[in-house]
């Protein structure tokens, strides 16, 4: 009878984190990073520009901006023209990105720099 109601509760508790687990995963969260472009990622490897203008001109070729949070990088997806202002304005600086993440990607639904 004890193993069947541990075996019970053990069941219930992974129930209710998986739940959780998922729930959570549709809220937005704020990340705080440098704003670079997917193709680069951290390393820009554009010769004799910036990063903050290989980032531009990666993102003007088909890159998406990205988010760099110390060894990840966040690909940014969204299509609000105050959001990529924004983050063309802040390339290579650092910014927090509010949004829902799904794997390695960010749906942006804000974009302010960072302090």
């Amino acid at each position: 009878m004890r193993r069947a109601l541990t075996r019970i509760a053990v069941s219930v508790a992974a129930s209710l984190f998986v739940v959780s687990s998922s729930w959570a995963a549709d809220k937005p969260q704020t990340y705080v990073g440098r704003v670079s472009d997917a193709m680069c990622g951290a390393e820009h490897m554009e010769a004799g520009v910036t990063a903050a203008d290989c980032t531009r001109d990666c993102v003007s070729k088909g890159s998406k901006y990205a988010l760099v949070v110390g060894e990840k990088v966040y690909t940014l997806d969204g299509e609000d023209k105050a959001a990529l202002n924004e983050l063309n304005k802040l390339a290579d600086q650092r910014a927090k990105i509010t949004g829902i993440a799904t794997g390695d990607t960010i749906q942006v639904s804000s974009v302010v720099p960072a302090k």
